[in-house]
Parts: structure tokens; C-alpha cells; sequence
């Protein structure tokens, strides 16, 4: 009685209420694969729909139905993308490879544990062979985003005994979601390594420098203790000019004098020495800095015409085996601090010493333009082009300023809050 007075209908098995809350349910597990969620959509629906809501077991019942459903609604949209070709380069993703010393999934799953030159070529090599597998062809947009997460997330979560035992059906649209996942993923990781790598690098070199600079100062404060001996003789108007030099010679002592004179005092350039110190690491950053490029589709914003064209001469100098810089190379992203190494090296004659010091100024400019989004990668989600970024408010609603806390969501699909390598 109370039911009816409230308007509450109860809902038996194979009742138009349990059919629609089966259609919702495997809707639900189309977008989001989560047996959690999916039971607490299941025991919500019911009561929006003011349908008492049967015991557990249905509601637990009908999840695992809809996931089976789902499963196999997965499997149809993604069977045409399964080639022959396609399912063996698959399934030799779970074979023991010698060379690696495990199977090339595991390779593909293990993350690079520093920023060296190794990881960088590792990074480099790995997202070659997802090329060559022709991952970047596989469009899986007919299935929704958190879809696609799933199955990929219980992939690298699934050991390979277990994926292979697994019915076509279920393993098939696991792999290839694992595999577009990783070729995105390994874009971001290929440009991050890259810029920890140079940083590394361009901060060991600031260290040397500043140990530099800390002794510049302490021969600079035996200088000035010179200077208060030698300037209150040179401007004491009683001593006669002609005793002056046999003054200082007594009082200083030529040995003192001479040591001062054979340590010299060279100016320092406007950054102290940093590109100098750099250059110390270019055979180090030779290793993978020709690799980059070629891999990587550098694009840039406004303003970064003549870094861009840099990057492809040096790109083409890097393919060609050049020495040389050619005449006329963009220098106008070359800050004032190290345009300076670049006048010297081109007024001394030294084609070596100006192309180290010209390819450094590109490499840094590349990497401040990724950190500052001047220079973005198709493809990739941390390094996207922020024009295809949007702010989405908590209503929902897209726009400038709309809602109080806004969050960022990239074309290619939201972006990770921090990198999760």
C-alpha cells in the first residue's frame, strides 16, 4: 500500500523495467568497463525510476551481463581492424623474444628508469616498432574513451599466460587497445626523456660553473686586496713618481706580483660560461639528439617560424651526415647571452665550434618551446597544441572563465593530471 501511495512500481524479472535497466546497464559498460560503478548505477537507476529495487543478486546478475554484452558488442566494432597480419604482429607481442630477454609486451610495458641517453634510444626504438606494427592506423573511435582504458589497463595488468589462455574474443580487443595506448604514450615519454636528458646536462654544466665562478671570486678578492695596497701609493701626491714602482715592488713582493700576473683575468660572457661548460657533453648528447627529430614531429605556434626551420636544417644536416651549417641558418631564437659564442666561432674561422654551438642554441629553443607550449607534437596528449585544448567547468559547460575551477581536456582525450613516469 505504501508503494502505491507513493507511486513506486515493483519490478519482476523480464518486466519492461528490468529490460530498460539491461539496455542502460550495457550502455553504461559500452562507456565505462568498472563492475564497481556499474553495480551502483545498477542499484541507483531503480530509484529515479521509482522502481523498488530487487536484492543484490539481480542487480549483481545483471552487471555481469551487461559486461558480457559489452565484451562482445567490443568484439564487433573492433573485428574489421583485425587483420591477418594484424592478429601475428599481436600475438608476437606475447611471445619470449632472446634478444630482449622477455616477451616485447613486457618490454613495452617496463618505463624507463632515468633520463639517459640509453632510455632515450630505448624510448626511441620502442616507439619505432609500434610504427612498424602500424598502430597509428588502428582507429578505435567507435569505441568510447574509458572503453578503450579499460581492456588496456587490464593488459598491462595481465601477464602473458594469461592473455594468451583468454578466448579471441576477450584478447584480441585487449591488445590492440594496449598498443594504441602505448603509442601515445610512448610519444610523451620519447620528448620527456629528451628534455630531462638535456636539462640533466645543461644543469651539470651550471654546477661546473658556478664552481668556476665561486674560485673567479676568491682570486677577485686577492685582486681588491692588491688594489687597497697599490691605489693609496698611486694617489699619495707626496711620493715621487720615479719611487713608486720600487715602492709597490718592496711592499707587495714580486713574487706576489708575479703570480697575480701569470693567472690573467679573462671577462666572462654574459652566461658565465654555461654554453661553454655545455659543450663539454655534446658527444654524450650526440647519442640521441640526431634520434629526436627524426622520430618526433616538432610543430610550432606563432612566432616560431625560424626556430622550425632550424630544427629541419638540423634534421637534414643530422640525415645527410653535414658538418657544416649552411650560410643564412635562422639565428633569431638565439638569446643575447649565447648569440655571443656564435659571433666569436664565425669571426675565428672554427665551422666545428659554431655548428656544437648552433645545434646547442636549437636543442635548448626546442625544449623551452615544448615546456612552454610554443612547440607542440601531433599525436601526443602532454605535449598537444594548446589551441586544441579547452576548458571545461564543472557544470560541464565549455568556455572561457565558465565555473570557479576549470580542468583541461585535449582533443586527443583528457589529459593525465602529472605524469604517471
Amino acid at each position: 500500500m505504501v508503494a502505491v501511495h507513493l507511486g513506486w512500481n515493483s519490478a519482476p524479472a523480464g518486466s519492461t523495467a528490468m529490460k530498460k535497466l539491461e539496455r542502460f546497464l550495457l550502455d553504461r559498460a559500452m562507456e565505462h568497463g568498472s563492475p564497481t560503478l556499474l553495480f551502483n548505477l545498477a542499484t541507483e537507476y531503480p530509484m529515479a525510476a521509482k522502481t523498488i529495487r530487487p536484492g543484490v543478486t539481480t542487480p549483481a546478475r545483471l552487471v555481469a551481463t551487461a559486461r558480457t554484452g559489452a565484451t562482445a558488442l567490443t568484439w564487433e566494432k573492433a573485428a574489421h581492424l583485425l587483420t591477418g597480419e594484424r592478429r601475428g604482429d599481436l600475438d608476437r607481442l606475447l611471445r619470449y623474444d632472446a634478444g630482449l630477454k622477455m616477451t616485447r609486451l613486457a618490454w613495452l610495458i617496463k618505463a624507463a628508469t632515468d633520463a639517459s641517453a640509453t632510455s632515450v634510444k630505448t624510448a626511441i626504438e620502442k616507439l619505432i616498432y609500434l610504427r612498424n606494427m602500424d598502430v597509428h592506423t588502428l582507429d578505435m573511435s567507435a569505441l568510447a574513451a574509458e572503453r578503450r582504458r579499460f581492456p588496456a589497463s587490464a593488459g598491462r595488468r595481465s601477464i602473458n599466460q594469461a592473455l594468451e589462455r583468454r578466448e579471441e574474443q576477450r584478447r584480441y580487443p585487449i591488445l590492440p587497445a594496449v598498443v594504441t595506448q602505448f603509442a601515445i604514450d610512448q610519444v610523451d615519454e620519447v620528448v620527456m626523456l629528451f628534455d630531462q636528458a638535456v636539462s640533466a646536462r645543461e644543469s651539470r654544466a651550471k654546477s661546473k660553473t658556478d664552481e668556476a665562478l665561486i674560485e673567479r671570486a676568491k682570486a677577485g678578492e686577492a685582486r681588491r686586496l692588491l688594489l687597497d695596497v697599490i691605489l693609496p701609493v698611486l694617489a699619495d701626491p707626496a711620493i715621487p713618481d720615479e719611487q713608486i714602482g720600487g715602492l709597490l715592488r718592496n711592499t707587495i713582493g714580486m713574487s706576489k706580483l708575479r703570480e697575480v700576473v701569470t693567472e690573467g683575468w679573462k671577462k666572462l660572457p654574459r652566461d658565465h660560461g654555461r654554453l661553454s661548460a655545455l659543450h663539454a657533453s655534446y658527444t654524450y648528447l650526440r647519442q640521441f639528439i640526431p634520434q629526436v627529430p627524426a622520430a618526433i614531429d616538432f610543430h610550432g605556434g606563432t612566432g616560431t617560424a625560424e626556430l622550425m626551420e632550424a630544427v629541419s636544417i638540423l634534421k637534414r644536416l643530422n640525415e645527410g651526415g653535414g658538418r657544416k651549417v649552411p650560410e643564412g641558418a635562422p639565428t633569431a631564437f638565439v638569446p643575447a647571452r649565447h648569440a655571443e659564442y656564435l659571433a666569436k666561432a664565425r669571426k675565428d674561422g672554427g665551422e666545428t665550434a659554431y655548428r656544437h654551438y648552433w645545434e646547442f642554441c636549437v636543442v635548448l629553443a626546442l625544449r623551452d618551446g615544448l615546456r612552454s607550449g610554443d612547440v607542440f607534437v601531433p599525436g601526443s596528449r602532454r605535449y598537444a597544441d594548446p589551441a586544441t585544448w579547452r576548458t571545461t567547468s564543472r557544470t560541464g559547460r565549455t568556455g572561457v572563465g565558465e565555473g570557479r575551477r576549470t580542468r583541461r581536456v585535449s582533443a586527443a582525450g583528457p589529459g593525465p593530471r602529472s605524469w604517471r613516469r
